[in-house]
């Protein structure tokens, strides 16, 4: 068991020091890939969507979903995490090129 756990922090280390990048980040990224992945079929978006592509697709879903038309509150705040998350994605990208 020692050695099985030495050998996962040496392999974390070497897997840092080649990438820069620590496991648990790769896995991280992974799954807020998935759920860009997901918020993107919801809105109908692709993945080059601009700001005001979102906000238009996240407007025409709401406009679906929303309770005043047979919608659920549920719905409406899925829409609003998928617009979010995308925006937040966005902004992200804007920060890492400045």
């Amino acid at each position: 068991m020692g050695r099985l756990l030495l050998l996962a922090i040496l392999g974390s280390i070497v897997l840092r020091v080649l990438t820069g990048r620590w496991p648990w980040d790769w896995w991280r990224a992974s799954e807020l890939s998935q759920d860009e992945a997901q918020a993107r079929a919801l809105l109908g978006v692709d993945r080059l969507a601009t700001r005001d592509e979102i906000s238009e697709a996240h407007r025409r879903l709401l406009m679906r979903v929303h309770p005043d038309r047979g919608g659920s509150n549920e719905a409406v705040h899925q829409a609003t995490r998928a617009r979010d998350l995308l925006l937040a994605r966005l902004t992200r990208r804007e920060m890492e090129k400045t």
